[in-house]
């Protein structure tokens, strides 16, 4: 499958996430005509990466929250991988989605799943920005080690 289009609808779905180190379901739909959400795929926990990543979302959640956007974040690691990896970068107060099981079925229904080596099996890194009903107004992917540099997203969210 490939990467979705600019103005496609994105898939739905619903995963165990931590929120806060709680876990609960996390449903895409319940943020439609609510919030924007900035969707971060990411290879794997225990990276240096992606914590720099998903740490940043956190440290500049004020930003965010001014344009009402939620970050998501997608790995294919399992929820209590992830819980264990979040202990260890410190709570984040938006959704680390477990892609487990079935293993990776969002990523790959994003066009994101790895479908050979290297890292058969992972998702790509790669942000979505989806608006408030719900479509993709942005997505890019990025080598396994680089990030989505955050005044770049800022800049993209700002023209929403």
């Amino acid at each position: 499958m490939s990467l979705l289009v600019v103005g496609e609808e994105a898939p739905d779905f619903e995963l165990p996430a931590l929120v806060e180190g709680v876990k609960r379901p996390f449903c895409l739909s319940s943020q439609r005509g609510k919030k924007s959400v900035l969707l971060a795929f990411y290879p794997a926990n225990w990276d240096a990466v992606s914590a720099r990543q998903l740490s940043a979302y956190q440290a500049e959640k004020e930003q965010l929250d001014a344009c009402r956007t939620l970050p998501v974040s997608v790995c294919v690691d399992s929820i209590m991988n992830t819980a264990a990896w979040e202990r260890e970068i410190g709570r984040l107060d938006f959704p680390l989605c477990a892609d487990f099981w079935p293993h990776g079925e969002v990523c790959r229904s994003y066009g994101v799943l790895r479908q050979q080596e290297p890292g058969y099996g992972s998702c790509q890194r790669a942000i979505y920005i989806l608006d408030r009903a719900g479509r993709v107004q942005f997505r890019e992917t990025f080598p396994d080690e680089a990030e989505a540099r955050f005044t770049d997203v800022m800049e993209r969210l700002r023209k929403l």
